[in-house]
């Protein structure tokens, strides 16, 4: 926002700016503003290109591209490129569906009560927050919700996650300043699934991350071929030396540095990128290669592997979660944050629930789509429903209107915030004249 307010200064016109989800980390108050700036820029007489999911930005588009139909494997085409009214009356776009009202993520139709007990963090005062207590109804989805720079983050990652992660995991971080949490007691662990990547290097993969490659190379070693020679599953590992391609140590990728540029990779020329020696890849197990099975996608795994529940299971997660079009051997580097954190969501929900766990997750529809989010909805619910608490900060309405309880932060950014404007059910924060998100609520709500 501060380059945005530089180029408006400069007065430029003749330029193409082009923003990629320039609304991530954005109150809906705050988007309202960051369109103004962007009509300024485009009456300057410049051309303005906005990537973006965000609903009141697709809405104030002059102009709207919309690829799809699906993702991955299934998208890549051109849909519709018009104004919106073109985007609501091609039946193809998923886009429109969910901007023509036809597909909606409804309001639920009664809110959960919780299972009675309640996490209180007395206190806290670190940052912006003045001196703040908040209390989490536990077994339910609580959305921590308020304009940037209102002291969110500090609340819930750098207070309370930061001291259930010391007494936890004995993680040595300092938590924010605050007198005390009560309630602790009632939960067993806390997980905080973020946007960070699954893994560091192109080694990593689904399969891998999912612990579903284990079963999958039990599978080849147990193939007639392959225990007539002998091979265990380790032959089928590109991380040890024996079944893979040591040209490129299994990676199936070759690093070339470019000293003070970012390194480059490039697909290895003895295995083709298929990491596996020729020898490995004779042994097939029901018609295919160990390295044409991580070339499937998680949907065609899922239904490769049918007849195999351990394996299959852990793939249909993958589905749930709407990451079906990726492929299991691509490497975690590869991803986005959106389905690096949608797949350790499915990792939580393959687990055995103990029903006393708190999930955090900040602002999770980052980079998603209306019907991503819609997908994602689910996944947190069927967490909740387990017994869980799911604590999420978030700007997105469609996130906050399926909440069963909300804590408003604010009512501003910096100073004049760090103070809780409301709390209660979304219809109860509609009802705060203080609250932006009230205001932003009440729309929603009386829409629906």
């Amino acid at each position: 926002r501060i380059r945005l307010a530089t180029q408006i200064g400069s007065g430029l016109s003749g330029a193409l700016y082009v923003l990629d989800e320039p609304s991530i980390g954005l109150h809906p108050r705050d988007t309202g503003r960051l369109l103004e700036t962007l009509r300024r820029l485009r009456d300057l007489g410049n051309t303005v290109l906005v990537v973006e999911h965000d609903e009141d930005t697709i809405r104030a588009a002059d102009w709207i591209v919309d690829i799809g139909p699906g993702a991955g494997e299934h998208g890549g085409e051109l849909i519709v490129s018009g104004p919106l009214e073109a985007v609501i009356a091609e039946p193809r776009s998923i886009t429109g569906q969910f901007l023509s009202g036809k597909r909606r993520i409804p309001v639920p139709r009664s809110r959960r009560r919780g299972s009675g007990r309640r996490l209180e963090i007395r206190g806290a005062r670190e940052h912006n927050l003045k001196n703040v207590d908040v209390s989490i109804p536990l077994g339910t989805l609580t959305v921590v919700t308020g304009v940037s720079g209102s002291g969110k983050s500090t609340l819930v990652n750098d207070t309370l996650y930061a001291r259930l992660a010391q007494l936890f995991y004995g993680a040595r971080e300092r938590p924010g300043a605050h007198d005390a949490i009560y309630g602790i007691e009632h939960l067993d662990k806390v997980i905080a699934i973020d946007q960070s990547p699954i893994g560091r290097t192109p080694r990593s993969n689904l399969a891998t991350y999912t612990k579903a490659f284990d079963p999958i190379r039990n599978l080849f070693a147990q193939v007639p071929e392959a225990r007539a020679r002998g091979y265990d599953a380790s032959r089928f590992s590109f991380n040890v030396p024996g079944g893979r391609c040591e040209h490129c140590n299994g990676e199936g990728l070759m690093q070339i540095e470019m000293q003070f540029l970012p390194d480059l990779y490039v697909t290895c020329e003895v295995c083709g990128g298929a990491r596996y020696n020729r020898e490995t890849l004779d042994i097939r197990f029901r018609g295919k290669n160990i390295a044409e099975v991580l070339e499937l996608t998680v949907e065609e795994a899922a239904q490769f592997f049918e007849r195999v529940p351990a394996i299959r299971e852990k793939f249909q997660t993958l589905i749930d979660v709407g990451v079906g079009y990726i492929k299991i051997g691509q490497p975690a580097t590869t991803l986005s944050g959106g389905e690096a954190q949608r797949i350790k969501l499915a990792a939580e929900l393959s687990r055995r629930s103990t029903g006393r766990t708190l999930y955090i997750l900040d602002e999770p529809t980052t980079g998603l789509h209306f019907a991503d989010i819609e997908r994602l909805l689910k996944v947190l619910q069927r967490l909740v429903d387990a017994g869980n608490t799911v604590l999420v900060i978030e700007h997105n309405l469609d996130v906050i209107k399926t909440a069963d309880y909300i804590i408003d932060m604010g009512p501003e950014g910096g100073d004049a915030g760090g103070r809780v404007v409301a709390v209660g059910t979304p219809e109860q924060v509609a009802q705060v004249e203080e609250s932006h998100t009230g205001r932003y609520l009440r729309a929603v709500l009386g829409g629906q």
